[in-house]
């Protein structure tokens, strides 16, 4: 299996570990940077002006202390800032230096020393005039006597001391990114186990399916949108292997009803030819094969009325109807076979007239289907009750007889296309095994529910609803 969505994912991964690693170092290293300078520079120019405006520039003005009471002051405050400290005048002479020893009588002279280049600046970035042979910050503070500079309080702190600090920061930063990109490798680690491990399954379960194996279950049982996508694939191969199997029973099915008649009517047919059927009882066997034919007839008109109902495209006529009336023309029907079992049908109405909306054809089908099976399986001198209620906006009808009743273990099965139980096989051949197929396919397309109690040897009922008529006849 080619693994490209895995190898896309972790190429993704890595391409945003590396460029978010790349640019989040960046900007952290110029805000640092930036930040440093700013706090180091704001720092030093306060010590510079404290120095400018304190008493050791009030001793130099007023010339009341000697330069090294000066100098040994700047010395401890240079130390306890780690900088260097000068003391200039106004000539561009350096008077003190806190990294050279006190010597009054020999000075240096910053030739290009020129305080009108600092005018708006309280710092300069740079080698201060060409005097260092590295980059400094400087921070210069006029001393200020009767409105006029008498000297400078220079303060000098290395860049490259910046430059150290910032990257003992920056390294901090960056072992810290590198943790974080280490523990993001969970976020792999949990996709691996919860995404691609099982999609491999999936589509392994997806290549058993597409190969025939419909049996095959995909291995993944987790609570998550995986494991419902496995399930639903398990789910549409065990409908698709039970697709399978009822449509090698069904072909089985209907090839046996098929075949019986066909058998029939040819071997009759061949009799009468070949005069093993004497003519004057050709009249008696021609009804036999009239009566396989209206089987095979009522066979597949049966099956085109389930084809219609499988494609949607049933279309129903639907009217306002008084159920009642419907149920006394189709129990009418039956009177002739009734007489001659002797059952009596008795009909029970919950009113008079009970109006519904429904299709008032494919209804009265539904009640021939039922009362025909309840007179098949009724036994002789035995009761059927037909009943009508209303109740909740639905009117409930009811067909109930005393007979031989349905196993348990078929209850489920009877609404199956061509499934007849042993009963039925066994003393009514003439049944093809779509009645309560198309019963039921009818009430589903009226968007109402039919169900079926029965106990064995007791009886069966058969209750199916339909929505009443808005408007009540008058």
């Amino acid at each position: 299996m080619k693994r490209t969505l895995y190898l896309k994912f972790i190429l993704a991964y890595l391409c945003f570990g590396i460029l978010g690693f790349v640019s989040v170092s960046t900007l952290i290293s110029s805000l640092t940077a930036n930040h440093m300078l700013k706090s180091k520079t704001e720092a030093i120019y306060r010590e510079a002006n404290s120095i400018a405006s304190g008493r050791l520039a009030q001793s130099y003005r007023e010339e009341d202390s000697s330069l090294l009471d000066i100098y040994t002051n700047l010395l401890a405050l240079a130390s306890y800032h780690s900088t260097e400290i000068w003391l200039m005048n106004t000539k561009g002479e350096i008077l003190l230096d806190t990294t050279k020893e006190y010597d009054p009588e020999h000075t240096e002279t910053i030739d290009d020393f020129d305080t009108t280049r600092l005018a708006g600046n309280y710092y300069q970035k740079g080698n201060f005039f060409g005097y260092f042979d590295k980059d400094m910050l400087s921070v210069v503070s006029p001393i200020i006597s009767n409105y006029r500079a008498r000297g400078y309080i220079v303060i000098h702190y290395p860049l490259e001391e910046i430059a150290g600090e910032k990257d003992s920061f920056l390294n901090i930063n960056y072992i810290t990114l590198v943790i974080l990109f280490v523990l993001s490798l969970i976020i792999l680690l949990v996709f691996t186990l919860a995404v691609y491990f099982p999609l491999r399954k999936i589509i392994a379960g997806a290549n058993e399916f597409a190969g025939g194996n419909l049996n095959y279950k995909v291995p993944v049982e987790t609570r998550d949108e995986m494991g419902y996508l496995a399930a639903s694939m398990n789910y549409m191969a065990g409908e698709i292997n039970k697709s399978g199997e009822y449509q090698r029973k069904f072909i089985s099915n209907i090839s046996h009803d098929f075949r019986s008649p066909l058998t029939s009517i040819k071997g009759y047919v061949e009799a009468m030819l070949d005069g093993t059927i004497p003519p004057e009882m050709q009249e008696r066997y021609l009804n036999i094969v009239l009566s396989e034919t209206e089987r095979l007839n009522n066979l597949t008109r049966g099956l085109l009325t389930l084809n219609n109902y499988d494609d949607k495209k049933t279309y129903l006529e639907i009217t306002d109807f008084d159920i009642n009336t419907v149920i006394r023309n189709t129990a009418a029907a039956f009177e002739g076979i009734c007489q001659k079992k002797f059952i009596r049908i008795e009909l029970i109405f919950d009113a008079p007239s009970l109006m519904v909306t429904a299709d008032m054809g494919k209804i009265q089908q539904v009640l021939y289907n039922l009362i025909d099976n309840a007179i098949k399986f009724s036994h002789p001198e035995s009761s059927i009750y037909i009943e009508t209620t209303e109740k909740h906006e639905k009117v409930f009808v009811s067909v109930k007889d005393t007979g031989e009743g349905i196993p348990k273990e078929s209850i489920k099965k009877i609404w199956a296309r061509f499934y007849k139980t042993d009963p039925s096989r066994g003393k009514d051949k003439k049944g093809t095994g779509l009645g309560l197929s198309i019963t039921k396919e009818i009430i589903q397309a009226h968007n109402e529910n039919i169900q079926v109690v029965s106990t064995e040897g007791v009886g069966s009922e058969f209750t199916f609803s339909l929505p009443r008529a808005k408007h009540k006849k008058l």
